[in-house]
């Protein structure tokens, strides 16, 4: 919110007591909201005046020109030449003279136009750098007419407002009562123990007939609007604001328009209160309707746009017609113009998660929906329209009907907390005694009640709805005492030695794995789309995604299941930037509907890979990733992991997204714990990568394994003895089937089984391949003996022709 300071002075002795609005922007800073930016309207501008113009008349040697006499000073008048159509004799105006520096840094210099000598330039307000979006439409076209008590020559920034400086500040949701002169003056007051002399302008009398005969009211539906109430008001003449009211509105970054709706914004900047003005005449009924609108109905708002409306939304309805989007934004076709007679002024309290979520759809956030999201004080809501009314009279000549017509009212009681001096003090550090609390407050202007020498009672006011339990009225009062007071201890807690627990350090230590192996880190969104979730599940089920309500785009909308269609969007965005080697990893959980509110969230890692893990260099060619070496990098994982069970790669086709020949299952113990292969080419089209593998482990059921004790071993002293091995076995025999086979009968010292040669083709049956291997045998406490290794190679020998029906070669 643009807060005035000059407004502020009008309520707060501030400049009296030296508070200059740099100080009191730190001070709300540290205390309060944060700030944007303390600035004045005036910076950087120089050399401008009020002029009155003496003389006008129309220029030799142009049409729309005018040759101006304008006095800048007791004994100066000065020649400039201006295009203005309202420029005339007699009016005092904005001049910026030889020198001077204006909007935009621009310096204004003599000079001739059109034959005749130019000593300086006649300005609108946008030509001193204030934004269209703010300047009152009537002046849209043409230069700024001062009032008639400005003085001639002197700077002109006191009548039009820029001698004022803005705070801007950022509000935070919860300090709703922020967002108005009203709650800035409440909070200042206590911050630096002010008086506040806060003017309210109570409606002196109502001259017109009952104001129920005019309106009826109906709230369909109490939780819609729990408080909305409407004043009538006839013989209205619309016309411009007067300058006063303009400069406000200007100063807190709002357009005037006319008086009445200049007057309904003046006091929603005044009062944080929200108000509506329709056109009594233009409505189509009479009879006031808050309800939900019809799926489908359409409105067309003040903005011009025809809105096509959800039964979730808001409106105000005439009769059975919408002729407001509740909170939000009126309807063109109730609004106020020129030919306006009888106003029908409307105050209330909407639903905030209501407005909130009609205005996010609409994408229409306004300064009133901003409001009713974050709260609107219920102790000013009658305050804030009777006032308003009161302008009506003073400004736009109205009568007031008599009475408020009530569509609904709710009570909002004053909340009662019971606080402990001691408590207080534990939880902030603090030593501050019963007094000192009381005493910040009354500060506040919230009443309190001793109970005894520890104990006391704080009835919060309904106008800080963001206060309801003891840690909040803590935290008023550090903000008050001041956090740069508040001495820096120690929490008092029982010693206990920190650290991480088992499954931190084993998730830890798993990811620095794959980073060894030559994997890097990605962290990608956890949401996505409802098909990209859908895909690559360690365990595939027909379950959909847990989905947002209100999503922030198209791209993430619901809960991923799976961690590899986000490493694929990574890979996507390299490949797109021409880098062709990528590895990734990451590590995270994934969200599986259980058929309750709440997910079953899983700890997963995934991998991704394409190109070649290893660069070329002058020696050797980085090879393309294959399934092999993406298994490679799973097999020590799982092996640095410790599950102590049988690791089984199974082949699998039944995954729509993953190769059909280049994939498999991972099992651990006959439990499908992951999968590995290669994204199929479709897939890899759609997501725009090239030839790419892709591993998924489910890390819950490694860590729910039971783990393989690690300990030393040392490297034998003793020598080992190898043996080679070459079988011919059917097609359908897996690398897997023949190592298990000669693990079964290898005995003792048989370390390691290594297959160094495979060949299916000519010379060889049909049907059949042949595969060589090479057995390592040793023995950790002696010399191994050529008999002993014969006999239970041949055991090995056997056993593969009984099992598999293997012809040793």
């Amino acid at each position: 919110m643009k807060v005035s300071y000059q407004w502020l002075n009008e309520y707060l002795p501030l400049a009296k007591n030296g508070i200059k609005p740099a100080a009191l922007a730190e001070k709300l800073a540290r205390t309060s909201v944060d700030i944007n930016e303390v600035s004045s309207p005036k910076d950087g501008l120089k050399k401008v005046v009020v002029g009155l113009v003496k003389e006008c008349v129309p220029h030799p040697n142009s049409d729309h020109l005018h040759v101006c006499q304008v006095q800048v000073s007791d004994d100066e008048t000065v020649q400039i030449v201006c295009g203005a159509p309202n420029v005339a004799a007699g009016e005092k105006v904005i001049v910026a003279l030889h020198g001077a520096r204006i909007g935009n840094n621009v310096k204004i210099k003599r000079s001739k136009m059109r034959g005749e000598e130019s000593n300086g330039m006649l300005c609108a307000l946008q030509e001193l750098g204030v934004s269209t979006s703010v300047t009152p439409k009537s002046d849209d076209e043409g230069i700024w007419i001062l009032p008639d008590d400005a003085k001639v020559g002197e700077p002109v920034w006191p009548y039009v407002g820029m001698d004022d400086t803005i705070i801007d500040t950022d509000v935070t949701p919860n300090r709703g009562d922020m967002l108005s002169i009203y709650g800035n003056v409440n909070d200042l007051s206590a911050i630096y123990d002010l008086k506040k002399n806060f003017r309210q302008h109570a409606l002196a009398s109502e001259d017109g007939g009952p104001a129920s005969d005019k309106v009826k009211i109906s709230v369909a539906d109490d939780k819609i609007a729990p408080v909305y109430k409407m004043r009538v008001i006839e013989n209205v003449k619309v016309a411009d604001s007067p300058l006063w009211l303009k400069v406000k509105l200007m100063n807190s970054g709002v357009r005037p328009i006319n008086n009445v709706v200049d007057i309904t914004n003046y006091i929603l900047l005044k009062y944080g209160q929200p108000l509506h003005s329709f056109d009594y005449d233009k409505l189509p009924s009479h009879d006031i309707n808050v309800r939900h609108a019809h799926e489908g109905e359409k409105l067309t708002t003040l903005d011009d746009e025809e809105r096509v409306l959800k039964a979730n939304d808001i409106v105000i309805a005439a009769g059975d017609t919408a002729v407001a989007l509740a909170g939000t934004m009126g309807g063109k076709s109730t609004m106020v113009d020129n030919n306006t007679k009888t106003v029908a002024l409307e105050a209330a309290i909407f639903d905030p998660v209501m407005v909130r979520k009609q205005a996010r759809r609409l994408d229409l956030h306004s300064e009133s929906s901003m409001r009713f999201e974050r709260g609107i004080n219920p102790e000013t809501v009658e305050t804030a329209l009777n006032e308003a009314a009161y302008w009506l009279t003073q400004l736009a000549n109205g009568t007031v009907d008599q009475g408020i017509v009530v569509g609904n009212q709710s009570d909002y009681p004053a909340k009662t907390i019971q606080m402990s001096t001691a408590k207080v003090n534990d939880t902030l550090g603090t030593d501050l005694s019963l007094a000192d609390l009381l005493d910040i407050f009354r500060r506040l202007d919230f009443a309190t009640e001793k109970i005894d020498d520890d104990q006391f009672k704080v009835v919060v006011p309904a106008r800080r709805w963001d206060i309801s339990i003891p840690a909040d009225l803590n935290e008023e009062i550090a903000r008050l005492y001041g956090y740069d007071k508040i001495p820096s201890t120690l929490p008092v807690m029982t010693r206990t030695l920190g650290g991480l627990t088992d499954r931190q350090r084993r998730l830890r230590a798993s990811r620095h794995v794959l980073e060894g192996l030559g994997l890097d880190q990605a962290i990608s969104y956890s949401l996505t789309t409802v098909a990209k979730a859908k895909q690559f599940m360690v365990e595939p089920q027909d379950v959909e995604p847990m989905v947002l309500s209100y999503p922030m785009s198209s791209d993430h909308v619901a809960t991923r299941m799976n961690i590899v269609s986000g490493l694929l969007n990574d890979i996507a965005y390299n490949h797109a930037r021409n880098v062709d080697n990528v590895a990734l990893y990451e590590q995270g959980r994934v969200f599986i509907p259980a058929g309750g509110e709440r997910p079953r969230e899983e700890e997963h890692v995934a991998g991704a890979v394409t190109g070649s893990l290893y660069a070329d260099n002058w020696h050797m060619k980085g090879d393309q990733i294959d399934f092999f070496q993406l298994k490679g990098i799973v097999e020590q994982y799982l092996k640095n992991f410790a599950v102590n069970g049988k690791v089984e790669f199974v082949a699998d086709s039944s995954r729509p997204e993953m190769h059909p020949g280049r994939t498999a299952n991972i099992l651990l113990d006959n439990q499908q714990v992951g999968f590995i292969g290669e994204v199929h080419p479709q897939t890899a089209k759609e997501y725009k990568i090239p030839e790419t593998y892709v591993f998924e482990l489910n890390l819950e059921a490694l860590l729910k394994a039971d783990r393989r004790d690690k300990h030393y071993e040392a490297i034998s002293k003793y020598p080992s003895i190898t043996r080679d091995i070459a079988l011919l076995v059917d097609s359908s025999v897996t690398n897997a089937d023949v190592v298990n086979a000669i693990n079964e009968k290898g005995g003792a010292f048989l370390t390691d089984v290594h297959l160094f040669d495979v060949y299916e083709g000519s010379h060889l049956p049909k049907g059949k391949k042949s595969l060589a291997y090479t057995l390592t045998y040793r023995d950790q406490n002696d010399t191994l003996k050529e008999e002993t290794v014969n006999k239970a190679f041949a055991k090995v020998e056997a056993h593969l022709t009984d099992a598999l029906g293997a012809e040793i070669r």
